[in-house]
């Protein structure tokens, strides 16, 4: 293959992974959720053959499937977007990142104040619409940084962009980064801009950004590159893997820019990966409980697929997939700890069932293979399943 495009659904989960418990999510499934939704509809995915993939037969089979179909389990202690990204790359974390349910301690605050010259509110786990209509106004009086955290290895930082402009927020998320090392090591800094002049107009702006840890080992963008082939991050791709591995990144500010790129992308000649991440299924609708939004953004996915399946050349190989799930439908506005689906195809994929793998990095390890690019990974290649080679 000369060409493979790897899109991840940010959270769209298959349902709840055998050890969801031990992450407080049993019950948990993103995808049977918004199918409950009135504004859900999904005609190509179902042509390509999602109903196919263990345990999703309720969103409907079809006599003949285009694509080859798994689902896949996550190896990696977490359910979050770092080691999700990281795994689908290749590289499994068997210990997860620290996470702060109580705040962070003193020192890293303290450590932060004196690199920054601001004081800190919150520092709790919060939501991050609520942890602005509750800190926005103290934050904009007094010119403190709003830090706060989720069930997730992140140190978020929430400033209004009248008082802090985002490039000035991300100087300061880059102050954090350098002091989130070592037992601190946090899988991401998050810059949350927003905007408004009290709490009954705050909202966030789509200027975030992400300043995450390096990967532990070398990924599969990494592999691409070094072989000598093009690596194309689009979307929040290249700050989750801490801009390591790619010839070319292209910034988006939601799911409709992302699409974009990605047409644009499929219209170009070049040789190798492109690696794209869809974050509003998370961040807009996920995160905020929202059913209906994720169901519709995803219709507007499936709407969008057949522009350029109708694009991808002779050589091509589209994966699609996701890194963790976030139920919007259950008791928290965390992720969830799901199963992941996948979907592979191409002219030369054979619709075969490739069945529940066990880790995601059999992804890394398949698109390796189909490259032709040398990666150390404990993934199980399937391309010689997919494609009778």
């Amino acid at each position: 293959m000369k060409r493979v495009f790897l899109i991840v659904l940010d959270s769209v989960g298959a349902g709840e992974a055998p050890d969801a418990a031990a992450f407080g999510d049993v019950g948990a499934h993103t995808l049977k959720r918004i199918s409950a939704s009135p504004l859900f509809a999904i005609p190509t995915l179902r042509e390509l053959g999602i109903g196919h993939i263990p345990g999703l037969s309720f969103l409907g089979e079809t006599d003949a499937p285009k694509a080859a179909v798994a689902k896949m389990t996550e190896r990696s202690m977490g359910k979050d977007t770092t080691i999700g990204h990281w795994e689908i790359a290749g590289c499994i974390s068997p210990e997860p990142l620290p996470t702060y349910p109580n705040g962070f301690p003193r020192e890293v605050l303290d450590a932060f104040s004196e690199a920054t010259g601001r004081g800190v509110l919150c520092n709790l786990p919060y939501s991050g619409t609520d942890v602005i209509r509750d800190f926005g106004e103290e934050h904009m009086r007094t010119g403190d940084l709003i830090v706060y955290t989720s069930a997730d290895s992140v140190f978020q930082i929430a400033a209004n962009e009248a008082l802090l402009p985002p490039e000035e927020l991300y100087e300061v998320c880059r102050k954090a980064r350098a002091i989130l090392t070592g037992k601190h090591a946090v899988g991401r800094v998050i810059a949350r801009p927003f905007v408004g002049t009290c709490a009954a107009d705050f909202k966030r702006t789509a200027n975030r950004r992400d300043f995450s840890l390096e990967p532990p080992a070398v990924t599969l963008p990494e592999a691409v590159l070094d072989a000598g082939m093009d690596s194309i991050a689009i979307g929040k791709i290249f700050d989750i893997f801490a801009g390591k591995g790619f010839s070319e990144h292209f910034v988006t500010h939601g799911n409709a820019e992302g699409m974009d790129r990605l047409l644009d992308a499929v219209e170009r000649d070049f040789s190798g990966l492109c690696f794209a991440n869809l974050v509003d299924f998370d961040m807009l609708y996920g995160h905020r409980n929202d059913v209906d939004g994720y169901a519709a953004a995803l219709t507007a996915f499936d709407a969008w697929l057949p522009s350029f399946l109708g694009k991808m050349r002779e050589e091509d190989v589209l994966f699609i997939t996701a890194d963790h799930g976030c139920d919007p439908g259950d008791e928290s506005t965390d992720h969830t700890r799901e199963y992941v689906p996948l979907l592979a195809v191409g002219k030369g994929i054979s619709p075969v069932s490739l069945g529940v793998r066990t880790s995601f990095a059999d992804l890394a390890a398949t698109v390796a293979e189909l490259l032709g690019v040398s990666l150390a990974t404990e993934g199980r290649s399937f391309a010689k399943e997919m494609t009778n080679a």
